[in-house]
């Protein structure tokens, strides 16, 4: 096996933990607390939160991104509704049925532009309502930052979120990197998410340099009635919660979420306007958060995963997918394109 290098641009999934997540853990590494949420680290790291979104929400801590967005979900379903969603979301995509297996409910693929579903496309979806023969369309949920790497500009979350709530639905967004959309959108949390109408958000901290946890914040507290039970039945409970917790304090503090996301921002606009030297290289969709699509020459492919792995995003137009990270750095995109301007030449 090939040795890989210390840094690559799969996923930011793949980095490490930022070193000041490392601290917060090292700093709850103290004593006993009581168990499961009951701790003083967790009501701190809730209040965080409250400082960021307001203090009528409520905050409950999962293990991942999957966990957060089906119990989110479950919370604004029952098993006869559906959930409008893209084609390339990944609660439709990339979470294996569980969205479906857990909630009963269908999803509805809906055509995207650059990642993106549009009013229009939920219009043509909304139909047999009141008809017992047919789900009933109850959720929009949209990615944020999307698949495709780009981000919804706020006038489209805004449309989105009054054409929900004008039909008795929901808006649920899957902000796995709402960060990196915040940060490109010149944004604070709250004005990125509930001042755009968002009812339910799955907030990531995971690929923002959490060793592992997610956040499900309410923005109508009435819809978490159940959510203690839920979470508990959908086995993301975490026992020692405070390390989860003591994270995300740290990650809402000093603007840290904001300085992670705005470097593998500038990082992946860095190694965009590198990449896009190369010739026989097109970035095909807009360059708005932490990642890069390309079509390369189908040669190409093997030749650069023999020193850095990556993801194909779309096999059949040879459309890959190169991500930043808060650790990314321009020596790492200098090496990368380097390998990269090379395999390319055939």
């Amino acid at each position: 096996m090939p040795n890989q290098p210390a840094r690559g641009f799969a996923s930011d999934n793949n980095a490490g933990v930022h070193p000041e997540m490392l601290e917060a853990i090292a700093r709850a590494n103290q004593g006993h607390v009581v168990a499961y949420g009951e701790d003083p680290y967790t009501r701190s790291a809730i209040k965080k939160f409250e400082e960021h979104f307001g203090s009528d929400i409520a905050v409950f801590f999962t293990f991942n991104g999957t966990g957060a967005n089906v119990l989110g979900l479950q919370s604004l379903t029952q098993s006869f509704d559906s959930v409008l969603c893209s084609a390339y979301a990944h609660i439709y995509v990339d979470e294996c049925g569980a969205p479906e297996k857990h909630t009963g409910c269908k999803l509805i693929p809906l055509p995207q532009q650059d990642g993106k579903i549009s009013l229009d496309s939920v219009r043509d979806a909304y139909h047999g309502i009141g008809d017992q023969h047919h789900s009933q369309p109850r959720v929009i949920s949209i990615t944020q930052s999307t698949e495709m790497g780009t981000v919804y500009q706020p006038e489209e979350v805004r449309a989105l979120a009054s054409f929900a709530h004008e039909h008795d639905m929901f808006l649920h967004m899957d902000g796995a990197r709402i960060a990196n959309a915040a940060a490109s959108l010149g944004q604070n949390l709250r004005r990125a998410t509930r001042d755009l109408g968002v009812d339910v958000l799955s907030f990531g901290g995971t690929k923002n340099g959490i060793l592992g946890g997610e956040a499900v914040v309410f923005f109508q507290p009435g819809l978490s009635q159940d959510f203690l039970y839920r979470r508990k039945q959908g086995m993301q409970l975490a026992s020692k919660m405070r390390f989860i917790a003591a994270q995300f304090e740290a990650l809402l503090s000093n603007d840290l979420w904001c300085r992670s996301a705005e470097h593998a921002n500038r990082m992946a606009r860095l190694l965009e306007k590198e990449i896009s030297r190369i010739p026989e290289i097109k970035v095909v969709w807009k360059v708005e958060a932490n990642g890069v699509f390309a079509q390369i020459p189908r040669h190409s492919i093997e030749k650069i995963k023999q020193h850095y792995f990556f993801y194909i995003w779309v096999e059949e137009e040879s459309i890959v997918r190169w991500m930043c990270s808060f650790d990314t750095t321009e020596d790492d995109i200098r090496d990368f394109v380097k390998v990269v301007a090379e395999a390319v030449k055939g």
